[in-house]
């Protein structure tokens, strides 16, 4: 957004300040939006590279997504006293109130830096000392100045420019003999390339059309035109519509195909396996042929590793052994492996045609998938999740909630995913383990399922046959993967701690 199109949201805001802070809402990993009382929603979209800042009608939703987007709706709380912006830079400052209650909360700065491929979104407290941001940025990144939380706020570089708010005839007199468009770009305060062709277009000139003392003030009310009404749209209501439904549509997309591809995988794999059966049928005429002659020479092999007898047609034919057994022994060793190879050979026939017919229709329905609509996504989505994960281990507690219990990491990484966010997760204290879900939905469960849980997450940990083991539990939306991190590392919050024995009665 240019630095003009900024001044106009916050002229439109600013008659409304102070306002009740009535809570934050994150539609996507890259937005916040603080719904204002009387206001309606303050959009922060700061995914690079094109960050937003619009008031939004109706009701945004969405709960924290990101770490960052849980340390903002905890720190940034009471009334929006101020906006300010930095000249006409894209830099926006919101300062808040704070809250007084049960755990008070300071007052803070959140400094939202609108610019393009480093645009970013830092909360401070009033001295300027970061608390918190969603993209640290280190000496190796920016030699300037270094944003990480515990370090003082450094604004982006200062800069010298005419504010075209303020600007009067004479501070325009050096655009004179300069091309219009370019030239206003770098002289003028908040004028990206677009606005300074937007500028050119109404007034009927063309980007290279030279300043001119006769037309200077034309080209003066032109940029008082532009302050007083920019272009480009403050309210991107649509716009962001179809970003978040396009961002929606893949986050529901990708759990489905993650699950289509892992059936895939399998069948590929059952077919791998019965080919490798049917190319092992050939195996067999050898091995019945093995035990035919340790039968007919059994009274005269000495069983050793390996005998060499001559088959029935004379030819030498040297045979693998086993040395504790007899020849009759060795020879029903032998029929053995040709009567299972000559069955899985059979039971591979049966199969491979059903199990290619699956393959064909799973790779079908995982090519529909990229077309699917939004409320067929959703549908299946729901369907995937009360089927629940293929993978875990599955049990039942005391009042017959489903129990789930990770066995590996990625199992822990599966279940802990398709968990829903009111489901209670569980896991040791500090030691590697098991996360194990109990299904409660966000119904109270009792003591004994509470219990049931602790002692399972216990028990398939590293602190198995131990006891009194401190095992954390709390509602699975209060767990996430930090970036980066492996299958089955978390970090949670909101935590409550049981002690039980690590051993399942």
């Amino acid at each position: 957004m240019e630095g003009l199109v900024i001044n106009a949201v916050l002229r439109g805001l600013r008659g409304g300040l102070p306002a009740r802070n009535l809570g934050w809402v994150f539609p996507d990993e890259g937005s916040a939006a603080l719904l204002l009382e009387g206001l309606g929603n303050l959009l922060l979209r700061y995914r690079p590279p094109s960050p937003i800042l619009a008031l939004e009608p109706g009701r945004l939703e969405g709960e924290p997504r990101t770490p960052f987007q849980r340390l903002l709706a905890a720190r940034v709380k009471g009334t929006l006293l101020r906006l300010e912006q930095v000249k006409l830079d894209r830099v926006v400052m919101l300062e808040f109130e704070g809250e007084r209650g049960f755990l008070d909360v300071a007052p803070t700065r959140v400094v939202f830096e609108l610019t393009g491929r480093n645009a970013n979104l830092i909360v401070c407290d009033l001295e300027g000392k970061i608390l918190g941001l969603d993209r640290p940025v280190t000496s190796e990144i920016n030699r300037y100045r270094e944003l990480r939380a515990g370090l003082p706020y450094v604004p982006p570089p200062p800069y010298t420019k005419v504010d075209p708010r303020t600007a009067v005839l004479e501070d325009l007199r050096p655009l004179v003999g300069k091309p219009l468009a370019k030239t206003v770009q770098q002289a003028l305060d908040g004028v990206s390339k677009e606005l300074a062709l937007e500028l050119a277009k109404r007034l009927g000139l063309t980007p290279e059309t030279a300043v001119t003392e006769a037309n200077l003030p034309a080209v003066h009310a032109g940029i008082q035109g532009l302050v007083a009404n920019p272009a480009g749209r403050t309210d991107l209501s649509a716009e962001l519509g179809r970003d978040w439904e396009l961002e929606e549509a893949e986050s529901l997309r990708k759990p489905l195909r993650e699950a289509l591809r892992k059936q895939l995988k399998t069948l590929q794999a059952r077919l791998s396996d019965y080919q490798k059966a049917l190319d092992r049928l050939d195996e067999t005429s050898a091995l019945r042929n093995w035990g035919d002659l340790l039968m007919a020479y059994s009274s005269q092999i000495r069983v050793a590793e390996t005998v060499r007898l001559e088959d029935f047609s004379g030819q030498p034919v040297e045979i693998p052994l086993e040395p504790t057994l007899s020849a009759v022994q060795n020879a029903e060793k032998f029929y053995t492996r040709a009567k299972r190879l000559e069955a899985n050979a059979e039971k591979a026939l049966e199969l491979q045609p059903k199990t290619l017919k699956e393959v064909a229709e799973l790779e079908r329905e995982v090519a529909d998938l990229e077309r699917l609509p939004l409320p067929e996504l959703a549908a299946r989505g729901r369907k995937l999740r009360e089927r629940g994960p293929t993978l875990g281990l599955r049990l039942h507690s005391p009042a017959g909630y489903e129990v789930w219990v990770g066995r590996s990491s990625k199992e822990n990484d599966l279940l802990t995913r398709s968990a829903h966010s009111e489901d209670l997760w569980f896991h040791v204290q500090g030691i590697p383990g098991a996360h194990v879900i109990l299904r409660t939905q966000g119904r109270n469960a009792a003591l004994p399922d509470l219990l049931y849980a602790a002692q399972l997450a216990a028990f398939y940990s590293k602190a198995k046959g131990e006891r009194n083991v401190a095992v954390d539990y709390t509602a699975r939306k209060h767990v996430w993967r930090p970036r980066k991190a492996a299958a089955g590392q978390v970090l949670y919050t909101q935590g409550k701690t049981l002690f039980v024995d690590a051993v399942v009665s």
